[in-house]
């Protein structure tokens, strides 16, 4: 259980995963058994999240690793502060559709850099979820997914540096890796199965981790 009170759920993927389509169902099927339950999403969740996030994943602006990095600890720090940490001191459940792990990913082990995880315990105050949901998908089932016009920055990068398939399977094997290494927090759930399927086999895991914490 969170330190704090309440319970956090976090979804994780690469691009196209079905992430937010299962945070989504998450949060329908507990409110309609009466749970208290908000969802959020990264980056965004507050004004200045939705201010970065528009930069993050839409912008032309020309910006280097480092930059981008801060950019989603400041929108993170904002939303744990304003929104995750009061939820949860009020005994909510709290879904997040991307958290630490997708810089961890996307930032340590796509791009290289350095103390992901420190920073992200810097930006958060140490907040970690109770529940991890990784949506895993191969690439290139990924991609198929959706037409390449409505791709967002992270998905086709810049004329002048384009994000490759091996950036994306360095994400997916960051994502495999952190989850082996915490193993207690984590649920792998296979996205290539049927959307239902998937949404019916979560549920079953949240409802078992809920009533044993006596929710």
């Amino acid at each position: 259980m969170s330190s704090i009170g309440g319970f956090f759920i976090t979804f994780e993927g690469g691009e196209a995963s079905g992430k937010s389509t299962q945070a989504e169902y998450l949060r329908q099927s507990l409110a309609e058994h009466g749970y208290s339950v908000k969802l959020f999403r990264e980056p965004g969740g507050t004004s200045l999240g939705s201010e970065l996030r528009q930069i993050l994943k839409f912008s032309d602006y020309p910006m280097n690793d480092h930059a981008e990095l801060f950019l989603f600890l400041a929108a993170r720090a904002q939303l744990v502060r304003e929104q995750i940490v009061p939820a949860l001191s009020q005994g909510e459940i709290v879904i997040c559709d991307r958290f630490t792990d997708s810089t961890t990913a996307y930032q340590g082990y796509g791009k290289g850099l350095q103390m992901t995880q420190e920073l992200n315990s810097y930006a958060t105050g140490g907040l970690s979820p109770d529940l991890t949901i990784l949506l895993d998908v191969p690439l290139q089932e990924a991609r198929n997914r959706r037409p390449e016009n409505t791709y967002d920055r992270f998905e086709k990068g810049s004329a002048s540096d384009p994000i490759s398939m091996e950036f994306h399977q360095r994400v997916r094997e960051g994502f495999l890796s952190i989850a082996r290494e915490e193993k207690d927090r984590w649920m792998i759930i296979d996205a290539s199965e049927q959307i239902g399927e998937i949404a019916n086999s979560i549920w079953k895991t949240v409802l078992q981790l809920l009533s044993g914490s006596g929710r």
